[in-house]
């Protein structure tokens, strides 16, 4: 299968070194509009999850410097957009309406008006559209996942969800958030989307929190409410810029057990009522390379991606944006409308 790659920053560095050690896939193009980046030198390039970047072989990969001239390839069965936010619809419909298939990083738009074009041109065209919510590949995450779902905790009676940084400092699009939809969509999407998956849409938000985006500050403290849940928290954002580390965690609670994690130093476990702790299985494998793999065998056997359908991640990009809707209101609890 050949693929193309657009961007090559944070994201695509990290897809590109998950992609070479799949068998039976091809690098086949890359497009960047930086001279270095398509050189292969994407040493200087880190992020808060996954290695540093380092320098890669495209001597075989045809260079692009335009979505325009990439999606015009005829070669490419596959396109891996890891563009800024603002590009990610527009340029997965293009890409769509070019014969690709098309995975493409989170949050997959910035409303959902344009989440439900992508959607219907993946139909329309027949094609595959998957958006790269990887906290679904990332072994703590299923293990809370088969837990809540299977019913193993019980009733669930409350969630608490965090995810936290210093404000990445890409370019200068970050701190606009009409172009990167700030903290809470860059980081707080994938809890969102989570919280969908194990519970449904809320019958309501609440959201208090700061933004000053000119500072790269973007946080909030939103609740979910459920009837038959206490609580469902989703809190974190971006936290100045600087050195400030990444986190992420989680706190669910049920009848029969709690089950916690932390990236910072507690492994995902359950605390069972009778006693009992019981660690989940430990992360022994790479989740980009899990995401790019299921991505690629839903290409290869034309299989709708169950297991991550865009049609979630379009809610998600919904109730992303009641969250931030809900925080101007100041801890209103607003009907929640999916």
């Amino acid at each position: 299968m050949k693929i193309g790659v657009l961007g090559l920053g944070f994201m695509g560095s990290t897809h590109l070194q998950a992609l070479e050690t799949i068998p039976g896939v091809e690098i086949a193009a890359v497009m960047d509009a930086d001279e270095a980046r398509l050189s292969g030198d994407l040493s200087g390039i880190m992020g808060n999850l996954g290695g540093p970047g380092r320098r890669m072989d495209f001597s075989r990969a045809r260079k692009y410097r335009t979505v325009g001239e990439i999606l015009a390839d005829p070669d490419l069965d596959a396109v891996d957009i890891c563009l800024p936010t603002s590009f990610h619809a527009p340029v997965a419909i293009q890409a769509l309406r070019a014969g690709k298939h098309v995975l493409v990083e989170k949050p997959m738009a910035l409303d959902g008006a344009a989440a439900e074009q992508m959607i219907e041109e993946s139909r329309r065209r027949d094609r595959i559209l998957m958006v790269a919510q990887v906290l679904r590949f990332i072994p703590a995450y299923e293990g809370l996942m088969d837990l809540v779902r299977s019913g193993r905790l019980g009733n669930i009676r409350s969630a608490f969800f965090r995810r936290r940084t210093a404000t990445p400092t890409w370019g200068p699009w970050e701190f606009d958030s009409a172009q990167s939809g700030g903290g809470v969509f860059d980081l707080l999407i994938h809890d969102a989307d989570m919280c969908l998956h194990l519970f449904g849409a809320p019958e309501a938000v609440s959201a208090t929190g700061y933004e000053a985006m000119k500072d790269g500050v973007d946080q909030i403290v939103a609740e979910l409410h459920y009837p038959g849940i206490g609580s469902v928290t989703i809190t974190g954002g971006w936290y100045l810029i600087g050195e400030y580390p990444f986190s992420m965690e989680y706190t669910v609670t049920g009848d029969r057990g709690v089950v916690e994690f932390s990236s910072v130093g507690r492994p995902a476990a359950v605390y069972w009522a009778n006693g009992k702790r019981e660690e989940l299985p430990p992360p022994d494998v790479d989740p980009y390379r899990a995401e790019l793999e299921y991505f690629i065998r839903c290409c290869r056997d034309a299989t709708k991606p169950g297991r991550c359908p865009a049609e979630e991640s379009a809610r998600a990009v919904n109730l992303t944006r009641f969250m931030v809707d809900a925080r101007g209101r100041k801890g209103e609890r607003l009907p929640c409308r999916l």
